[in-house]
């Protein structure tokens, strides 16, 4: 039975309208190439050939967590202080509205919840992977024609739209032609309705460290039990291959990050030498979407590299997942949260790119940024939760899922929180609503509509993701925990117009504290508008009942799968 629990928000909105800091003109280069087609494969018969590696398994290094890289080079991963900062605490107080923490039973009060099961979990992982255990899950969600499709680090399965499912749990190198011992990491996955076609990408990692790409599957045939074809995108970028000569290298494209428009998939992954300290920033891919739905052996791409922004290389630069009818103007938006010192900013980069068209005929696009104030915002705490004293991984405050709806970009990250007379600071969820504006094939402006902070009293918010629905609800997807509460499945929504979300929803209570051997969580949540038009699919980690776990319990996590009406549950 479906544990639905209502907690009252604290809400923190501040709006804004905000004014560029500087417009800039790119300042990186961009290349063309093409991607090879390297294999068709059947998910439901993987190829013995390919799988060989099922009769006697190499011992894996850990695969499946994303490498701990800092959002910036200069902010050092292994110190994370409890930071707080007089100017933060004066920027977010006087907006913080604290509600009471008061948790009510309501096993079934919330009928906005259509669906709600659980998704591929530590067990599944462990299973399709001779009984490694890996962490975190990375959360990848794509839904359509019937189907829900859930890869994460390192299994995925296919289920109906009610939870029951189709087919696997699979190791995860299956839909990509890879190993089963490979090192791969940070699935992610989309349908496209209007080419009723499926998208799914990964990064892997040469056993011998010499080599690393982003795979990318594509099914044109709607059911993705059906086989796809996969293409890989080098991101070594030694030279080898036709690649760029870059500092460090051979390197690695760290979390790509997926979006789509009607002209192209769009790929940004963070750039690291595989086995050096060099750190090269974001690395942006257009790649043709008409030669990937016709299973070209050769498909067009332009990679822009050396990108700088702020007087600092770019990072994390977020792709938006375009709805269909929103990009009559022909341009992708990006998104980034800038904060190069690893502390507490309020600045975000957005991007824009024009002549997306070109990428299929060997042309380059045109990208251009701008960067404009936002509300504060901070690295996040990590977050405490029942019954133990160990801490759940909140990573950093880079800007998460992007979506470009109605006109308007969406945003979404995980931010520190202080608040006012309390000497706990909490991480709670910041999101922004953007109005961008292009002129002369270039941004030229950008204005935040509207924004805000989702935050509980007493209890941590991370790992966000958003989307809204046509009609323009708005639905967003967390984890949620605290001292008195385990990492659990939560929601909220905000109807169109409004300036604040609404309660949040417990739709899945965490059934235990973290295992103590662990200590990664995220690294992302996931959020998809349903092609239907009528709900919103969100997905997160949480603590899954007992049965859902490993059976040495070294490894606990699992995740949850909810399809959120967008009428009020009507």
């Amino acid at each position: 039975m479906d544990q639905l629990v209502q907690l009252s928000t604290a809400i923190i909105v501040l709006l804004s309208v905000a004014s560029p800091l500087a417009a800039q003109e790119l300042s990186g280069q961009a290349r063309t190439g093409v991607l090879t087609r390297v294999a068709t494969i059947d998910p439901l018969h993987p190829s013995a050939a390919r799988n060989s590696a099922l009769g006697a398994p190499r011992v894996p290094r850990q695969r499946g967590a994303r490498m701990l890289h800092p959002k910036a080079a200069t902010f050092a991963a292994s110190v994370r202080p409890t930071r707080f900062s007089p100017a933060a605490s004066a920027a977010q107080a006087g907006v913080v509205q604290m509600g009471s923490a008061a948790l009510v039973n309501s096993a079934h009060s919330d009928h906005a919840i259509l669906s709600n099961f659980d998704g591929v979990s530590s067990l599944d992982s462990a299973v399709t992977n001779f009984g490694a255990e890996f962490e975190p899950p990375d959360q990848g969600l794509c839904v359509g024609n019937g189907f829900v499709v859930e890869p994460v680090n390192s299994a995925y399965t296919i289920y109906r739209r009610d939870g029951s499912v189709i087919a696997g749990p699979f190791n995860v190198n299956v839909l990509f032609d890879e190993g089963l011992t490979e090192f791969t990491s940070d699935p992610r996955c989309y349908f496209d309705p209007t080419t009723d076609t499926w998208f799914a990408t990964i990064l892997f990692i040469s056993a011998d460290n010499t080599e690393a790409r982003t795979d990318i599957a594509v099914n044109t045939s709607g059911d993705p039990t059906t086989p796809w074809t996969v293409y890989h995108l080098d991101a070594t970028d030694d030279g080898s291959n036709g690649t760029p000569v870059h500092v460090g290298c051979p390197c690695f494209g760290d979390q790509p990050l997926l979006g789509i428009d009607r002209e192209n998939i769009y790929i940004a992954t963070n750039e690291f030498s595989i086995l050096g300290p060099q750190v090269n920033g974001a690395q942006v891919y257009a790649i043709s979407k008409r030669d990937l739905i016709k299973g070209a052996a050769k498909v067009h791409f332009v990679q822009f590299q050396n990108l700088t922004i702020a007087g600092d290389i770019a990072f994390s630069v977020q792709p938006a997942l375009t709805n269909s009818g929103d990009d009559s103007d022909r341009v992708e938006y990006f998104l980034e949260s800038i904060d190069p010192t690893g502390t507490f900013d309020n600045r975000i980069g957005v991007w824009a790119m024009t002549h997306t068209e070109a990428v299929s005929d060997g042309g380059i696009p045109t990208l251009s940024s701008i960067v404009i104030n936002s509300l504060v915002f901070g690295v996040p705490p990590n977050a405490v939760q029942k019954g133990s004293t160990s801490l759940l991984t909140t990573d950093d405050d880079r800007m998460q899922q992007v979506q470009f709806s109605k006109g308007k970009l969406w945003g979404e990250l995980t931010t520190a929180l202080n608040v006012p007379g309390s000497p706990v600071q909490l991480s709670a969820n910041a999101w922004f609503e953007i109005h961008a504006e292009v002129r002369d094939f270039e941004i030229a402006s950008a204005t935040i509509t509207r924004e805000g902070i989702l935050a509980a009293p007493d209890n941590f918010l991370f790992y966000p993701a958003l989307q809204v629905a046509p009609d323009g609800e708005v639905a967003m997807v967390f984890t949620i925990s605290g001292p008195t509460l385990f990492a659990s499945a939560a929601f909220a929504r905000m109807s169109e117009g409004e300036h604040s979300f609404g309660p949040i929803t417990i739709a899945a209570l965490g059934s235990g504290p973290y295992a103590p051997s662990s200590t990664r969580w995220g690294d992302y949540s996931w959020a998809v508008a349903d092609p239907n038009g009528k709900s919103i699919w969100l997905a997160t980690e949480y603590i899954p009942p007992p049965d859902r776990q490993t059976v040495d319990g070294l490894q606990n996590w699992g995740t949850r799968v909810l399809e959120v009406s967008v009428h009020g549950g009507e």
